[in-house]
């Protein structure tokens, strides 16, 4: 069983102004420190093995300069990989605008690691899509990543699960719904956004996650 309320607080959520390679960005920051050595983290962000048992299967080329996808999820290229502490992608969701995910690992002080994950998109194009239909898919985002960083928790824990119908069950979507309810705070703050605005958009992005009738726990 997953501790929903205490694995959804182990994460820390902001929205900030990180830049992309080509320019101005917007980006989703989730920070939250593991209960493992920094090169066990590493190696579960870095190796198709690994990767396959918490994200999902990778393809392709996981070297500097190689093009890779998460089959199902995602396509890049690696921009950057200084182990064992920063790791730098191109993010693009099928044939949707190309974005950019960084990993930063460091040492926390009681032997685990911190790990920050930042995903910026172009800044014009974002602020064009809350304009027009509100930050409720900028929060499904969140949401997305919160799943990922819980299932690198569990895979970091032992736990075996199937990447390819955990976010099925009913208490992964129990847990993605709130994780969408605990980014409306860092939206408020970066953009002021306003109260019915913002259930709305949170609404909006739970629907997705929300726990289907008669699915298994």
């Amino acid at each position: 069983m997953i501790d929903i309320v205490n694995q959804i607080n182990a994460t820390h959520r902001e929205i900030g102004d990180a830049p992309l390679s080509t320019g101005e960005g917007r980006s989703l920051l989730l920070r939250r420190t593991y209960d493992a050595p920094i090169e066990d983290v590493w190696h579960a962000c870095t190796s198709r093995e690994p990767l396959g048992r918490w994200l999902g299967p990778v393809t392709g080329d996981l070297h500097v300069g190689g093009a890779f996808e998460v089959v199902g999820n995602a396509s890049g290229e690696v921009q950057r990989c200084d182990a064992p502490h920063r790791l730098e992608v191109t993010w693009a969701l099928g044939e949707g605008m190309k974005t950019e995910v960084t990993v930063r690992l460091s040492p926390s002080a009681d032997g685990g690691t911190v790990l920050e994950l930042e995903h910026s998109s172009p800044a014009e194009v974002v602020d064009m899509l809350v304009e027009a239909y509100g930050p409720g898919g900028t929060i499904g985002i969140g949401g997305g990543w919160d799943i990922a960083l819980l299932g690198l928790d569990l895979f970091l824990r032992g736990q075996q699960f199937d990447t390819a119908t955990w976010e099925e069950k009913a208490e992964v979507r129990e847990f993605a719904a709130g994780s969408c309810r605990a980014w409306a705070r860092p939206i408020q703050d970066a953009w002021g956004t306003s109260d019915d605005e913002l259930e709305a958009a949170v609404a909006f992005a739970t629907a997705h996650f929300a726990p289907a009738e008669g699915v298994e726990r």
